[in-house]
């Protein structure tokens, strides 16, 4: 399944002109430098080696995010010796890191308030983690307007 181009737009990691960072630093670490590359490199697959830069970036081992990215531990051990996850893995890892990236803005850049956010139960989230909740695409959404609301002022 391809993403639309809207959730392209909003995905971490592209490049654009006149954004300051644009294409860097991101919890991925991607450099796409427009959409239809970002797109083909979440259908070839992403390389394991991201899934480490994202554990690297959140302080969540591995095998917790293999299980926000509905991973088995089988599973999980295959993709780290092929080096390469699957199209749908690496959508589903492009959208927690989509929702990191915006908590740690929402943060001003302070990553252990974000991920103290993110793995705390919300009462808004039906008492679930914002990290948990954003383990499918409904659920990111719903987040991120969340965070948007915070980032406003309206209580939530």
């Amino acid at each position: 399944m391809k993403p639309s181009a809207r959730a392209i737009r909003e995905m971490p990691g592209i490049a654009r002109k006149g954004q300051p960072g644009s294409g860097s630093g991101t919890s991925l670490g991607l450099q796409a430098s427009r959409p239809a590359d970002l797109i083909r490199e979440v259908e070839r697959g992403f390389s394991f080696r991201l899934l480490k830069t994202f554990a690297a970036a959140t302080g969540l081992p591995v095998s917790r995010i293999a299980s926000l990215l509905n991973l088995p531990e089988r599973t999980l051990a295959r993709r780290r010796v092929s080096g390469r996850l699957a199209p749908d893995e690496s959508e589903r890892l492009l959208r927690l890191a989509r929702v990191f990236d915006k908590a740690v803005a929402l943060f001003e850049g302070d990553a252990t308030a974000a991920m103290a956010w993110l793995t705390s139960p919300r009462k808004a989230l039906g008492a679930e983690s914002p990290l948990a909740y954003s383990r499918t695409e409904l659920g990111a959404r719903e987040v991120e307007n969340l965070m948007g609301r915070l980032e406003y002022g309206v209580f939530s």
